[in-house]
């Protein structure tokens, strides 16, 4: 019996879990468009390379080339992400950071859900961050775009599901790549570990994971906290 055509569109493949992730789709016999800000050694003949700004005007259009040029889409997975610390003097920079995490995801769903919905069938995964949790002084543009793009892909998954189409939230803590930033990082995973949750998740589709269990336990309590204190000094 012939194995069916897996068709996966990543978007931000250039590097970090986004690379690692392209890799391990095409070990496994998928068929992968790849979209990042910069051009890459294509990793093989099943890969298809585009270089895009998710902010771009034209991100939409380049989008749905690179579905047709699969023939289709099965798996979308979100990688792009900013997480800059806040700069008073700079204030333009937390609006690309919600342009980035969260309106970037927003426009390729805009693309690949209509097509999935029309199939019945299909999978988007969009990577959050155990940040969404929390009130953070020192990066709040990344914590709330995550907040805002979880709480998206969660009412997303409710709205699809019935359509066939699943949508996972996936929340890491700290992964081993370049956006892992600061002094103190705690249960960093390294990013072939990332990649399995990844896998693990196209299997199975759950609706949200959240890893490491314990770092998400631990920044969950830590913004409620914070949500007290600020309500008690007001």
């Amino acid at each position: 019996m012939v194995e069916p055509v897996r068709r996966a569109v990543l978007v931000g493949t250039s590097d970090g879990i986004g690379l690692a992730f392209t890799g391990r789709l095409l070990a496994d016999g998928w068929q992968v468009a790849g979209l990042s800000r910069r051009g890459v050694e294509p990793p093989g003949p099943a890969y298809r390379h585009h270089v895009v700004d998710v902010t771009a005007p034209d991100y939409p259009q380049v989008l749905g080339r690179a579905i047709d040029d699969l023939g289709g889409v099965d798996l979308c997975v979100y990688f792009a992400g900013v997480g800059d610390p806040l700069d008073l003097d700079d204030l333009a920079a937390e609006r690309r950071t919600f342009e980035v995490n969260l309106t970037g995801a927003v426009r390729t769903v805009e693309v690949v859900g209509p097509l999935m919905v029309a199939a019945g069938a299909g999978h988007i995964v969009g990577l959050s961050s155990l940040a969404d949790r929390l009130v953070s002084a020192d990066a709040p543009g990344y914590a709330a775009s995550k907040a805002g793009l979880s709480s998206y892909l969660l009412g997303l998954a409710a709205a699809l599901r019935p359509r066939g189409v699943h949508v996972t939230t996936v929340r890491f803590g700290f992964v081993d790549t370049k956006m892992a930033k600061g002094p103190v990082r705690p249960l960093m995973l390294p990013v072939d570990r990332a990649v399995e949750i990844l896998m693990d998740c196209v299997r199975t589709r759950p609706v949200v994971v959240s890893r490491p269990r314990r770092l998400a336990v631990v920044t969950s309590a830590l913004g409620t906290l914070t949500r007290l204190r600020l309500l008690v000094s007001r």
